[in-house]
């Protein structure tokens, strides 16, 4: 393992203590989302009632659809093949929910169910269109905060208490036909106003049972003091038989199939597994980087034909034949004239002078040193060639260099 992947582990095992402690004292956060579902704990889950509908229905068979619509359930017991078409069971429907989570076909189906000489219990704050149009009965909203909020029976024999109500309060009754309709509940403040919030209305051969404050069948409300009494009254007026309780959720729909279904539900389980993504994120970018073997430092290739001429020239020197030095010298130093500067090299007079200095740009003193050096050189017996052969290196090295 590099020193780089111990480092980047190292940090993000840091950086996990760090969040761990952050939250070791943190409180877990309240969701206080209107579920209304039977697998949730949360305030405004339905999962106390859940466990306690068979004790409040006592000798009630309680049957839940959690699944299917309401119209595949009722469909599916209604018979077609006897001489009296009828559905094979009876008893009442009961539905709880915030908003309205039943389908057009479906209360159309609870109609005729109910028509059948069933009823239906529902608690929610907003009503299908079809079934306040035939029912004729008209709601709104109002809040009330909690504070000022109550709820309690209409019939007093039923219970003649007050609750105070756990949460503020909006919708109720507006219109209702008098004629008809059997008006068992109220809330509001009993001084100064009070709505109407759960009703009785015939339909042909059964009973629809609507309230407007499901919040009383919450694990909120149930779990506050006396507020399940209230809960209890409600379903006092459910007449004995089966019970058939819609319990699925609109939030049932959104549940993921996903593996991490659960790690993703808890918030520290989540931020653990974003943060391992994120870690390994990092970790990949960089190490993504082209590792690229060390390249070799190749020495150049030398230049044999310099280290060929400095053996013979070695060889020349230790030989002591200076004059054959000053020759080769002469003659490599007027190829180099002509090749590089086009200069004739014939006559080393004042005119080669002149043009050597205008295309190297050399001093024209040197120049005419030189020239003197290789012209007396050639004409005349030097008596220390040696001295010679320093003197016209020494000019030639101006001029080349």
């Amino acid at each position: 393992m590099s020193k780089n992947i111990k480092i980047y582990i190292a940090v993000l095992v840091f950086i996990l203590i760090l969040i761990l402690i952050g939250d070791y004292n943190k409180p877990k956060p309240i969701d206080w989302r209107p579920t209304y579902s039977v697998n949730d704990k949360i305030p405004f889950g339905l999962y106390v009632f859940d466990k306690e509908i068979n004790g409040i229905l006592k000798n009630q068979k309680v049957e839940r659809i959690p699944d299917i619509t309401p119209y595949e359930f009722l469909d599916s017991k209604y018979n077609e093949d006897s001489l009296i078409e009828t559905y094979t069971v009876r008893g009442t429907f009961i539905n709880i929910s915030q908003q309205n989570n039943i389908d057009d076909q479906s209360i159309k189906e609870i109609m005729y169910f109910v028509s059948h000489g069933n009823n239906a219990f529902l608690s929610m704050t907003n009503f299908p269109k079809t079934l306040s149009d035939s029912l004729k009965f008209e709601y709104s909203s109002n809040l009330l905060q909690t504070e000022n909020a109550s709820v309690w029976m209409a019939n007093k024999k039923v219970s003649p208490k007050i609750y105070k109500a756990t949460t503020d309060i909006s919708d109720y009754f507006t219109k209702i036909d008098t004629a008809n309709t059997t008006v068992l509940g109220y809330e509001g403040n009993p001084k100064i106003k009070k709505n109407i919030n759960f009703i009785k209305i015939p339909y042909k051969g059964g009973f629809f049972f609507l309230h407007t404050h499901p919040v009383a069948f919450t694990n909120y409300n149930l779990l506050k003091k006396d507020r399940y009494q209230y809960t209890e009254n409600l379903l006092s007026y459910i007449p004995k038989g089966d019970v058939f309780w819609y319990t699925k959720s609109p939030n049932d729909e959104n549940i993921s199939g996903s593996p991490l279904r659960y790690i993703l539900s808890q918030p520290a389980l989540k931020w653990a597994w974003y943060l391992f993504l994120i870690g390994m994120l990092i970790f990949m970018l960089f190490n993504a980087k082209r590792k690229q073997r060390i390249v070799p430092i190749l020495q150049p290739l030398s230049n044999l034909t310099i280290d060929f001429t400095k053996t013979i020239g070695n060889l020349y020197y230790q030989e002591g034949d200076h004059k054959n030095i000053i020759d080769k010298k002469i003659i490599y130093f007027l190829e180099r004239i002509r090749t590089e500067y086009l200069i004739d090299t014939a006559k080393l007079d004042d005119e080669f002078i002149k043009k050597l200095h205008h295309k190297t740009g050399k001093d024209e003193k040197d120049i005419q040193e030189l020239v003197f050096l290789i012209n007396e050189y050639r004409n005349s017996y030097h008596a220390n060639i040696e001295a010679d052969l320093i003197r016209i290196n020494n000019a030639i090295e101006k001029i080349l260099h």
